[in-house]
């Protein structure tokens, strides 16, 4: 699908029903864990001013979520050394018919031409070493394998994209 095919409608809190099924769906516990605990994180970011959250859809149908933020909003020293204003994202497929066709890498990608086009300096993602699906679609959609670092949530594989 084309990069302009993607549209990354502001989150509401009229989307947490959507949400809180997708985070119950095997794909998505896989990788992001206990369902109850993930929705109420992501349910209590609506409020929080350095994260930007929205549905990705695509011809009219909701099938994603994708999260951006200012790294110095959540300061954890695995990613001190990126440039002010760097964004870091993370995202899933809630719609299971979505997975396997192309949509993760390409709606990755539209997202971080975005956020390069509002003048961030870097993109960066920490998805689990393990997740092959995952770092095979942000490769596809432009980001690098740097280097395995300890976060605070455990280990993951830092993946950065530059404009």
């Amino acid at each position: 699908m084309p990069a302009d095919g993607y549209q990354f409608v502001p989150m509401t809190a009229d989307d947490l029903p959507m949400i809180r099924l997708w985070l119950a769906t095997p794909e998505v516990v896989e990788w992001w864990g206990d369902p109850d605990e993930q929705f109420a994180i992501v349910s209590g970011d609506l409020s929080e001013t350095a994260m930007d959250q929205f549905i990705v859809t695509a011809g009219g149908q909701s099938f994603g979520y994708i999260q951006s933020f200012d790294l110095k909003a959540w300061p954890d020293d695995a990613f001190r050394e990126h440039p002010d204003g760097t964004r870091a994202i993370d995202q899933f497929i809630g719609d299971p018919d979505m997975i396997g066709h192309g949509h993760g890498s390409g709606f990755i990608r539209a997202f971080a031409d975005q956020l390069f086009a509002n003048g961030a300096p870097r993109v960066i993602t920490d998805p689990d070493p393990d997740n092959a699906r995952a770092i095979r679609a942000y490769e596809k959609a432009g980001f690098c394998k740097e280097r395995v670092v300890d976060t605070l949530e455990g280990p993951a594989l830092l993946m950065v994209r530059n404009p």
